[in-house]
């Protein structure tokens, strides 16, 4: 099967290439490096049956060129930084929901008919639903971030109905492991390498939060596509647990072998859109026969472990 991957070098995205060239696919990598690194899919360019093209989802033309003759795409590129969404708007609508239209116009032009989407936990905003199924009511949304992919959602829905394509969209928690350049573990590690005698948690610290390993992840997103054969095909991924910051914080440190002092900067959130309480319903696609192989403890002590070995991703994301 030929598939094609948005976001092709970047965390989940170059896993995803992995996972999908072990099971003999070809695969037509897409990426502009903004984020993503070509470290990350430095096996995969050594596959005969891999692509890499360097380019930008809102370069219509070589999107246009690029995405016919593929079976399924995989559309994992966006804008994943929602603490600073408020500081870049046009960014959230131009590299999720603009982008995402284009991947949709260039597959309808190029005759594609399947599409699988990296949505968000976040499109649920702060709902009332806990743990939160996929049919929960919508509540307003509280970051730039969560609306953008919402409306992605909306747009491949209409899409489907209108040209008969399939969608499977997936609405992650956060994810963990290796190959991880951003969020919590990172954020902690990088302030702890400055001064190793105190950490400085945002909000309260007793956010409660669910992750997932990104192994987990891909896995998921597979059996889905496999087995789940609806026009649109809707689901939670994550974990059946949850955590508080400041418990994640405790393995972190933990695991580094370090004891500093927790400050807090206070209030239930730590930023503008941080949803408080995150816990989603994965039923659905636990009934497909998916289950998790790693807990949360267990997905971030891997995440520390993975990051201490590779700590030129710093170096790299500092540069951006």
């Amino acid at each position: 099967m030929r598939t094609f991957v948005t976001g092709a070098a970047g965390f989940i995205g170059s896993t995803l290439v992995d996972r999908l060239l072990e099971q003999g696919h070809a695969v037509v990598g897409y990426d502009n490096l903004a984020t993503g690194r070509r470290q990350f899919i430095a096996k995969a360019l050594k596959n005969s049956r891999f692509e890499f093209i360097e380019a930008d989802l809102l370069d219509v033309r070589r999107l246009n060129d690029s995405v016919p003759g593929a079976e399924i795409v995989f559309h994992l590129s966006a804008n994943a930084d929602v603490r600073f969404g408020t500081e870049h708007p046009r960014k959230d609508l131009d590299h999720n929901t603009i982008a995402t239209f284009n991947v949709l116009e260039a597959m309808r032009t190029g005759g594609v008919k399947s599409i699988a989407f990296a949505s968000t936990g976040s499109v649920y905003g702060e709902t009332a639903v806990i743990p939160t199924p996929e049919d929960a009511p919508f509540p307003i949304q509280t970051s730039l971030y969560g609306a953008s992919k919402l409306a992605c959602e909306g747009l491949i829905a209409a899409y489907a109905e209108a040209y008969g394509m399939r969608a499977h969209i997936f609405r992650f928690v956060s994810i963990l492991g290796e190959r991880y350049t951003h969020g919590h573990v990172f954020d902690f590690m990088r302030k702890l390498a400055k001064d190793p005698s105190t950490l400085h948690i945002l909000g309260n610290g007793l956010q409660r939060k669910s992750y997932l390993h990104v192994a987990d992840c891909v896995e998921a997103m597979l059996i889905a596509m496999e087995r789940a054969n609806a026009k649109i095909n809707l689901f939670n991924l994550g974990t059946e647990e949850y955590c508080e910051v400041r418990e994640s914080a405790g393995w972190i440190v933990g695991r580094l072998g370090l004891a500093p002092r927790f400050t807090y900067a206070g209030g239930e959130r730590g930023w503008i859109g941080d949803t408080p309480f995150i816990y989603l319903d994965t039923r659905r696609i636990r009934a497909l026969g998916w289950l998790p192989r790693l807990s949360i403890r267990e997905s971030v002590e891997l995440t520390v472990d993975w990051l201490k070995a590779n700590e030129w991703v710093f170096d790299a994301r500092a540069e951006h």
